[in-house]
């Protein structure tokens, strides 16, 4: 008899939620609406919101109306004027969490620090939260890249990606105190890391603790889902699929215990498809 159990927290985070509620309302309200960028990194979710009238514009050029939505991940304070500047209205799904972020940064930078966002600098979040460094911030994971700055800063305001693993960032500051904090220097750490995705992450090296194989349900492009799969990894046997079709049968060959939990922009139908595929295999 094989066991599937899924952790408590799973499906839309607070923030996805929130962001979602937001475009079906303006998407009802206006026949349509356009999004800047992806609005959560999930194909399943992408799709059908473009059933309903969603539309993804790639750039500020692509907008072809006069309203647009930022998603979920937030957006610089530079492109947000750039989009006002051709009157057009903007509707915010940015998460709070994203937003406390943004907020950080930017007293950060006008207190003179130079802002350090531990995070992929090419991620939508995160270049958007530099924008709101203004010019004073850079984001990477590499300690020794902060330590080769000439001159290195002697205030230093450290932030994380809201999607970081916490004990990750713990790390990165420990290594950045060692290399980095000179006579005189002050280093400022304000853990930004999301609410939500701490319970999740938690939630999900639990279950793989006790688990013969863990599945992370979510798009292969996002980083909280990333993040749970190097979680899981950590702990047992762990796949990452984004939907139901991606498992394969040999996965489960001797497997009595299977967990099985999802990224913040993963909708429950694509969850109970996964449960039911799962089902039917064991």
């Amino acid at each position: 008899m094989v066991k599937i159990e899924k952790t408590r927290e799973i499906g839309f985070c607070f923030g996805v939620k929130r962001a979602i509620d937001i475009l079906e309302k303006v998407a009802r309200e206006r026949g349509g609406v356009e999004t800047l960028g992806a609005v959560v990194h999930n194909q399943q979710v992408l799709k059908r919101l473009a059933d309903i009238g969603v539309r993804v514009a790639n750039s500020v050029d692509d907008i072809r109306g006069d309203v647009v939505a930022i998603s979920s991940h937030g957006l610089s304070p530079q492109i947000e004027a750039k989009i006002r500047a051709r009157h057009i209205d903007i509707v915010n799904t940015t998460c709070p969490f994203v937003h406390r972020l943004q907020t950080a940064a930017r007293r950060l930078a006008k207190s003179g620090f130079l802002v350090i966002i531990y995070g992929d600098a090419d991620h939508t979040e995160v270049k958007g939260v530099l924008g709101w460094a203004d010019g004073r911030g850079l984001a990477t994971v590499d300690e020794e890249f902060i330590a080769r700055l000439d001159p290195l800063p002697r205030r230093l305001g450290v932030l994380s990606q809201t999607t970081q693993i916490p004990a990750h960032f713990t790390e990165f500051v420990k290594r950045l105190i060692d290399c980095a904090l000179s006579k005189d220097s002050e280093l400022r750490i304000i853990d930004t890391i999301c609410h939500d995705i701490r319970r999740r992450q938690a939630a999900a090296l639990e279950l793989a603790n006790r688990v013969d194989l863990m599945l992370v349900i979510g798009g292969h492009s996002s980083a909280n889902t990333n993040r749970l799969v190097e979680l899981c990894s950590t702990a047992t046997e762990t796949y990452l699929v984004e939907t139901a079709e991606e498992i394969r049968p040999s996965w489960l060959h001797g497997k009595h215990h299977i967990g099985v939990t999802s990224g913040a922009s993963t909708a429950e139908q694509t969850i109970s498809e996964v449960l039911a595929r799962l089902e039917a295999l064991a």
